[in-house]
């Protein structure tokens, strides 16, 4: 199998980074140098990746293509590349749906949006996919963990929530800082903090199936540091906050 990939950038990195490091069969991966930096370190680490400098080169070579480039540029390039209708091809776009890429395609291939995350690089983290397609699915639970979305009206929810990404990372980045001009040194505050968010999120994930509630009310105990933290928090509305910037995020991909 041939991989093609329009687009280098995190996602695509972290996607053939993840791929290179799996057990997926695959003769050779086209990237394109749309970021050069990011396509010398990938052919550089890696030794079956091709760069090539025209996109439809790499669609004409490959048996999967995907689409991980930006709306606006994959509004300006998409329709002009000539594709076939035995391909299989993964959109990373975030705002264009599955009826417009079906008129941009031009022929009846197989079309699936995906959701990957820069995690995919170390073979982990959800990658929702809308249609269902079990090919598709195969592929990426050898990098990740599936989910299957059969309505992309619902898929547009997992879209909002990726965009809440930077955010969560500025908050690592927030307390790692407070450390840092309490007097901690910064790698002992990045570790410390990085550490226990990774051990957080991994108790969540093994109680995922409970309601959440319980885990924010076992974290805390009567007048503790926790229960301070999240009263004052929420008093400050900080969830709220939350709730509303999902809302923005998903009326901007519902246009």
């Amino acid at each position: 199998m041939k991989l093609g990939f329009i687009g280098t950038g995190k996602i695509a990195s972290s996607v053939i980074t993840g791929i290179c490091k799996s057990s997926i069969k695959y003769n050779k991966i086209f990237i394109s140098n749309r970021n050069n930096k990011i396509s010398k370190q990938l052919k550089k680490k890696f030794k079956r990746i091709i760069i090539e400098k025209d996109n439809q080169k790499i669609v004409s070579s490959s048996n999967w293509v995907f689409l991980a480039v930006t709306p606006t540029v994959g509004e300006k390039i998409i329709r002009n590349l000539k594709f076939r209708s035995n391909q299989t091809i993964v959109s990373f776009i975030s705002t264009i749906t599955i009826p417009n890429l079906k008129k941009m395609i031009k022929v009846k291939a197989n079309i699936v949006r995906a959701i990957p995350l820069p995690p995919i690089s170390l073979k982990k983290g959800p990658v929702p996919i809308c249609p269902p397609n079990k090919k598709v699915k195969k592929f990426f639970d050898q990098i990740g963990s599936t989910v299957e979305i059969k309505n992309e009206k619902l898929s547009i929810n997992f879209w909002s929530t990726s965009g809440m990404m930077a955010s969560y990372y500025e908050i690592l980045n927030v307390m790692s800082n407070w450390l840092v001009s309490k007097g901690i040194k910064r790698l002992d505050a990045q570790k410390y903090i990085t550490s226990l968010f990774l051990a957080l999120s991994e108790d969540a994930v093994v109680n995922s199936k409970k309601d959440l509630k319980y885990l924010v009310k076992e974290s805390q105990t009567p007048k503790g540091l926790n229960e301070q933290g999240l009263k004052e928090m929420s008093k400050k509305r900080v969830y709220k906050s939350v709730i509303n910037t999902l809302n923005s995020i998903h009326k901007r991909l519902n246009k």
